[in-house]
């Protein structure tokens, strides 16, 4: 089990000892691959964390991108939060229902707008139940709460700053898919994509950062995973993957071991893939 950060992964038993905390709000951030076959809002109304608040990852994006579940407009991000009654002066706790996968992205969401008092909880909603934890059926009861927001530019990257990073070599641009679609030997899991990587990116699939219930790995064994990749940690970290999901948990592990001059490539594959003017690597 990790050591508690509010500011990064917090263990179950944290979060049940807080739970009742007037300050403290916890989000279902659970979304799946259409692949996976499960509803992520019917699985929330089944049950979930007491007083846990639903987010749409899909729905809570900039919606005039043809990418999938691109960050909002900090109009859009303020508005949903406050309708949930999630604002200033909150402690958040993120949880999805895999583990430890889609949370990730939300807590990276929050940071990108300049909200840094949030985890994302350790084994999420699996290792909750498994421990005999309480659940619940009933929507919370919600207060309006003023959010403020400002946008970190400096932890989201575009297509073009990528390019210039993978052309210079200056920067360190590492997926986390698998092994497989990182190689080209998989096709890609949305139509028209190509297959293969970045050029000059590493592979640091997220799955390696991963104990088998779920929970992150210890500070030091993410670390090394980095480092057993040939990912140079003297130099800045972009992070990226299929659609921008998995890339934070990459940007969660560097936190956790102290890394913090990283950013995330919004676009991922998704967008990367999709550009024939790009080019693409196959191979390790």
């Amino acid at each position: 089990m990790s050591d508690d950060d509010p500011r990064t992964l917090v263990s179950t038993g944290w979060l049940a000892e807080h739970l009742k905390d007037p300050d403290l709000r916890v989000l279902d951030a659970s979304w799946y691959l259409p692949d996976a076959g499960r509803d992520a809002r019917a699985e929330y109304a089944a049950a979930h964390i007491p007083g846990a608040r639903f987010v749409d990852i899909d729905e809570l994006s900039d919606q005039r991108s043809d990418l999938p579940h691109m960050a909002p407009p900090v109009e859009k991000f303020m508005s949903r939060m406050r309708a949930m009654g999630v604002g200033d002066g909150h402690q958040v706790v993120v949880y999805d229902g895999a583990g430890l996968f889609s949370a990730a992205r939300i807590w990276w969401l929050f940071r990108l707008m300049g909200h840094t008092d949030v985890a994302v909880l350790d084994g999420g909603f699996p290792k909750w139940q498994a421990e005999g934890r309480p659940i619940e059926d009933l929507p919370p009861v919600v207060r309006d709460r003023h959010m403020t927001v400002r946008r970190q530019a400096h932890l989201v990257r575009d297509v073009t700053q990528v390019a210039a990073a993978s052309k210079l070599a200056d920067i360190e641009i590492v997926d986390a898919r698998s092994p497989e679609r990182f190689r080209g030997e998989a096709p890609e899991p949305r139509p028209g994509m190509r297959a293969g990587h970045i050029p000059g990116s590493k592979n640091v699939h997220y799955a390696t950062l991963l104990n088998a219930d779920g929970t992150m790995k210890a500070p030091e064994d993410l670390r090394a995973a980095f480092e057993a990749a040939g990912v140079d940690l003297a130099r800045p970290v972009i992070t990226s993957c299929g659609s921008g999901v998995t890339a934070a948990i990459l940007s969660l592990a560097m936190e956790r071991f102290g890394k913090v001059d990283h950013s995330l490539y919004d676009g991922s594959w998704s967008e990367w893939g999709a550009f024939p003017t790009l080019p693409v690597a196959t191979g390790d």
